[in-house]
């Protein structure tokens, strides 16, 4: 029978879906060692920023999580450092935009686990910052140009995929980020003034945390979330949204 597999997109990375055959379906339910116990999940883009706390977070919660990264080092400093941690983690390169590179990624995860229980699409690239018209075709082709306009594209697949992937038992939901305090952000904290200009409109008062959306991931990726699919789960500290 087909194991089912949670995809969740984390926005400004989105997370993907996928299917596994398995002969037996693991349940969390009632398991003191956590939620996620023995499940599978393979996490892009996972060697620091949010991708790490989800990767980290997913396996304090019980799963065996496969990490990936551009570059080998970052790769293996992570496993390194969660391995360290006591926690059931191997990785692999990945560039999300080389086929080969994800077949590798997916390939890794069946080889060692079986299969692929959660996909967490966390990979993205620098935004151009400007005005949509200035973005030149070489920014446009990179795939996050008018960066809104591709955030804004990842609902509509959130929702398309989730009515697509539901028949079979794959639940596909989306994580929107408000501002994080990543390297990937840094632009807008770095300058002390920015950082308190932008803590002015933020209902919360602060910039946050990348283990406040870990934890989002780890409860959609739950049985505590089986009914939940297609939705978008903004993580922005209250700050106005039009999601």
């Amino acid at each position: 029978m087909f194991k089912a597999v949670t995809w969740v997109r984390a926005h400004g990375c989105l997370s993907a879906t996928c299917t596994r055959m398995a002969t037996q379906r693991h349940s969390s339910y009632g398991n003191p060692k956590g939620p996620l116990t023995d499940r599978v999940a393979v996490v892009t883009g996972s060697t620091n920023g949010i991708g790490l706390a989800i990767a980290r977070r997913l396996a304090q919660d019980g799963a065996h999580v496969v990490v990936s990264s551009r570059k080998q080092q970052n790769v293996d400093n992570t496993v390194a450092t969660l391995r360290g941690e006591g926690l059931s983690v191997t990785g692999t390169v990945c560039h999300v935009g080389k086929a080969e590179d994800r077949e590798r990624l997916v390939s890794k995860a069946v080889k060692l686990h079986g299969g692929v229980d959660i996909l967490v699409s966390n990979a993205a690239v620098n935004p151009f910052f400007g005005n949509m018209l200035d973005a030149s075709e070489e920014v446009w082709d990179k795939g996050l140009g008018p960066y809104n306009v591709s955030k804004t594209a990842l609902l509509g697949l959130t929702k398309n995929l989730a009515l697509e992937l539901g028949p079979r038992n794959i639940r596909v939901n989306c994580l929107a980020p408000g501002l994080i305090k990543t390297s990937f952000s840094s632009v807008f904290w770095t300058d002390k003034a920015r950082e308190d200009s932008i803590k002015e409109i933020m209902r919360i008062g602060r910039i946050g945390k990348p283990e406040e959306c870990a934890g989002i991931v780890s409860f959609l990726c739950s049985e505590d979330a089986s009914y939940i699919n297609g939705e978008t789960v903004v993580v922005g500290g209250g700050t106005p949204s039009r999601l």
